[in-house]
């Protein structure tokens, strides 16, 4: 995982809003256009980003592709992001 491409692909409201679709589980580009006043290729965009920075999978099945979340990238941001708490609860309680 590449923190600055995790971050740059986070930085955007549209990517964003596609993860918290994703929430609900896999789609493919189709239903995830769906949600958007955009073209197709926009969105096919947004998703190539989020797959480089790892925070999207996808997998063909038949002749679509399905997208989901990777959790593991998620769970080690957050992870990075504990140790600033656990430092700051440390340092609390001196």
């Amino acid at each position: 995982m590449s923190f600055p491409e995790t971050f740059k692909a986070l930085s955007d409201p549209t990517r964003r809003e596609i993860l918290n679709i994703l929430k609900g589980g896999a789609l493919p580009a189709g239903e995830i256009s769906e949600h958007f006043h955009m073209t197709g290729a926009t969105v096919s965009h947004h998703l190539t980003i989020l797959k480089n920075a790892d925070l999207i999978t996808d997998r063909r099945s038949g002749k679509f592709i399905y997208y989901e979340l990777n959790l593991s990238v998620f769970e080690e941001v957050m992870n990075w992001f504990q140790g600033f708490l656990d430092k700051e609860n440390k340092r609390n309680e001196k």
